[in-house]
């Protein structure tokens, strides 16, 4: 595996981590991918309502779909969407995939994570990857955490080196 620390991981989520553990989890996993990889953060503002109507909820979830697609814009690399329709990997299958967009030039990858109120159809047609971590539904926040501890995972196995199991 060459260049890995060349690859710039975007990650552009709906919402932010509100609570201090979520932060410290997410620290925890920049400071862990840090020789492998940069990452960027970005945060597009959820739209919550305590009570709304479904076309409210279609509004808002147009909305933030817009604000995603124009962070993509200048996005040069594959786009992973998260889902829980998406194609399942197993951590050696998340690693190989890494690998092999870094093998094949690829400088940088956007993985986008929806908001409560899922994701808009056009954030999901500008996918070249439907990931799914489970048919089950996750809260955002935890979901990041969970996707950072997965790419710095996939990175230890493509290093071969150890990694809990």
């Amino acid at each position: 595996m060459i260049g890995a620390n060349a690859m710039i991981l975007r990650f552009i989520a709906v919402g932010r981590l509100r609570e201090r553990y979520w932060q410290e989890a997410a620290a925890d996993f920049t400071r862990r991918l840090r020789p492998y990889a940069r990452l960027e953060m970005v945060e597009i503002s959820a739209h919550t309502m305590e009570t709304s109507t479904s076309a409210e909820e279609k509004k808002a979830m147009a909305e933030e779909g817009l604000a995603i697609l124009e962070k993509l814009k200048r996005h040069s690399g594959p786009v992973v969407v998260l889902d829980r329709v998406g194609k399942s990997f197993d951590s050696p299958e998340l690693a190989a995939w890494l690998n092999e967009q870094i093998l094949q030039g690829r400088t940088e990858v956007a993985f986008v994570i929806g908001g409560p109120l899922g994701l808009a159809p056009a954030v999901l047609q500008r996918a070249d990857l439907v990931l799914s971590f489970s048919r089950m539904t996750f809260p955002h926040q935890m979901m990041r955490i969970i996707l950072l501890e997965q790419i710095y995972r996939g990175f230890r196995i493509m290093h071969h080196e150890p990694y809990h199991k």
